[in-house]
């Protein structure tokens, strides 16, 4: 059986003895700052290994509890698998008590204990005030009815207890998917002498391996994990629930900060407008306006913008409510992904939600925008990914999973499903339903029709044409579509032109007896033919039309060029050729062809040259040689 990673937060006011707790569950002192030590209160992340079982290797993390340093905390408990809540025996539910599980409420983190603890300095009957003072605190939460345990973390008391507890209710935890891409966000960013930058954080998902090729987002930028610590022992893999430290090659320190993400695929991308679903926290202090200012956290990043409501101008309370943050600069984030607001003064937690779609776009303001935005929320992958693609018309495998947030695994089953019952078509690279391609195929269809009305002696439109008039499909799917309609019949390519397949060039009708009078005028005028400007102009041919008539009696093959001024009936150049060929020898001179034609050099010459053209004779000095039979 595979080992189980997960990860434990500490949440609770200052000074509660959250990191006196993590040293007797690990033996492990997580305050290293001397201003930690100094001040006896955490300020940064701390972490310990807390050793259960065989199958387990689980990570304490101790977040820090002043509210000064919300922001470490919200970095340290996003992507926790349990939360112990710790409550001083002592002093019960302070302010950051109840700020800190308002946060992990809004995070979505619904597995946690509740350890009391300096039990030591109280009397044993206050058990039953402590018990009802937290219970007003956490009815309707994630931690309503959850067992209490009591300990006191100098004498250890309760301390075996509570492993045990712990260890009983991670095995009832799912642990993080390692199929995924991989998903670091970074927590912590260092130097080591002689080894170079390295960063700290919980793998969110999927796994790393030491030299694997990574991306270091927002910046794009091509890292290498050159080694793997986990609590400190080298590593040659880091997995979903880990925590994992990397030695990065190619990169400074100065160009990382927490917030940054690690990522193995190109699937993941920074976006600053992202759709999501709200719910505030109970009491806010003051309401939130239109486009007001909030800080957004979300895995370890913290960054600002505006929030954007489509059904209201401001929030004092609300649950799920649909909405849009616009941020100053880009995070990563995808669907499913869980945030938190605060208001950047005076400072408050607003509230926190979940991701709705990591791509937004500017929509109206309206119920029509929040009908589209209770769709995506709502829909299931199936119907997400059919109502993405009416919205986007063709999208590339990686558009797709950066819209659907599902995994490569969920979403190859599913694009195996929609292609089987043809609800969806892949078209060099590019996913679009059907009914767009069937769409696209009637203004086609009806765009070739046009043209073809139009310009009837034309072989067909030009290819680069049509695709350029359909590029509001996307170029490349544009180009996509016409490929595959070529391929199925549906549309038909002559060289570089496309043409509905029962079209075939003809004489327009309002001058098809003129133009049939000029092909039988060259047929007739034989090889000693007039110049084609003569002959069109005595027919009255339009002027507009003559170049349009002189390449389709050649494309067509009813006439051949001769020269720049002359075109000749190909049947008058069969009959020549053939007559040429009984007259004379195997080899022949010029003489020997006016002998056999009866023609002046004024047309004899550019004839003979014609049939050299063709290839059916060669010049040899003075004289031809046949090359080829005759057709």
């Amino acid at each position: 059986m595979p080992k189980r990673f997960q990860t434990i937060g500490m949440a609770g006011h200052i000074d509660h003895g959250k990191t006196t707790l993590t040293k007797a569950l690990t033996n492990i002192e997580t305050d290293r700052l001397k201003e930690e030590k100094e001040r006896a209160i955490s300020i940064e992340l701390g972490y310990a290994r807390l050793e259960l079982d065989a199958k387990s290797q689980v990570s304490i993390i101790d977040v820090p509890g002043h509210e000064k340093f919300i922001r470490q905390m919200i970095a340290g408990v996003a992507g926790i698998d349990l939360v112990l809540l710790v409550v001083a025996a002592d002093e019960g539910v302070m302010p950051q008590t109840v700020e800190h599980l308002d946060i992990l409420q809004l995070l979505g983190i619904h597995q946690g204990l509740i350890v009391v603890t300096k039990m030591d300095q109280v009397e044993e009957d206050m058990k039953e005030f402590i018990e009802a003072d937290i219970n007003d605190q956490i009815e309707g939460t994630f931690l309503e009815g959850t067992e209490f345990l009591f300990v006191d973390s100098v004498s250890e008391k309760g301390i075996p207890e509570l492993k045990q507890k712990i260890t009983e209710r991670l095995a009832d935890i799912p642990v993080k998917d390692v199929k995924g891409a991989f998903r670091l966000p970074i927590d912590q960013v260092f130097t080591v002498h002689g080894q170079g930058t390295v960063v700290r954080g919980t793998v969110y998902e999927g796994r790393v391996k030491e030299a694997d090729i990574l991306e270091l987002l927002p910046q794009k930028q091509k890292v290498r994990a050159r080694q793997l610590q986990v609590h400190h022992e080298p590593q040659k893999e880091g997995s979903a629930g880990q925590r994992v430290a990397i030695n990065l090659g190619g990169v400074s320190k100065q160009d990382i900060q927490r917030g940054d993400v690690l990522v193995s695929t190109q699937h993941y991308t920074t976006t600053d407008t992202i759709d999501v679903s709200l719910d505030t926290v109970k009491q806010l202090q003051y309401p939130l306006k239109q486009r007001g200012y909030v800080k957004m956290h979300v895995g370890t990043a913290e960054v600002y913008g505006k929030i954007v409501f489509f059904d209201r101008n401001e929030l004092t309370e609300g649950k799920d409510v649909l909405c849009q943050l616009r941020l100053d600069n880009p995070v990563v984030t995808k669907r499913g992904d869980r945030f938190i607001l605060r208001r950047p003064s005076p400072a408050e937690t607003i509230g926190g939600g979940s991701v709705i779609d990591a791509s937004g776009e500017k929509y109206k303001f309206g119920e029509a925008t929040i009908e589209k935005l209770s769709r995506k929320k709502e829909g299931t992958p199936e119907e997400r990914f059919i109502d993405v693609l009416k919205q986007n018309k063709g999208m590339t495998e990686k558009e797709v999973l950066n819209e659907l947030a599902i995994e490569q695994d969920e979403f190859y089953a599913l694009n195996q499903k929609l292609t089987a019952d043809e609800t969806i078509l892949f078209l060099d690279n590019f996913f679009l339903l059907s009914a767009t391609y069937d769409e696209a195929m009637a203004l086609i269809k009806e765009d070739l029709q046009s043209f073809h009305d139009h310009n009837p002696l034309r072989e067909g439109k030009d290819l680069a044409q049509v695709k350029q008039d359909f590029s509001f499909y996307g170029k490349e799917v544009a180009a996509a579509i016409i490929q595959r309609a070529i391929k199925g019949d549906d549309l038909e390519k002559k060289g570089s032109f496309v043409l509905i397949p029962t079209f075939r060039p003809h004489y327009p009708s309002q001058w098809k007896k003129r133009m049939e009078q000029v092909e039988t005028t060259i047929f007739q005028q034989g090889i000693e033919v007039e110049t084609f400007s003569h002959i069109v102009e005595q027919a009255g041919i339009p002027e507009i039309l003559i170049e349009e008539l002189k390449h389709y009696f050649i494309r067509s093959g009813v006439c051949i060029h001769l020269d720049e001024k002359h075109l000749v009936s190909s049947q008058v150049l069969d009959k020549v050729m053939t007559t040429l060929k009984k007259d004379t020898e195997n080899r022949f001179t010029l003489q020997d062809a006016k002998s056999s034609l009866g023609l002046s050099r004024k047309y004899l010459v550019p004839i003979m040259e014609k049939i050299d053209e063709l290839g059916y004779t060669k010049r040899d000095g003075q004289e031809r040689v046949w090359v080829r039979e005759l057709e």
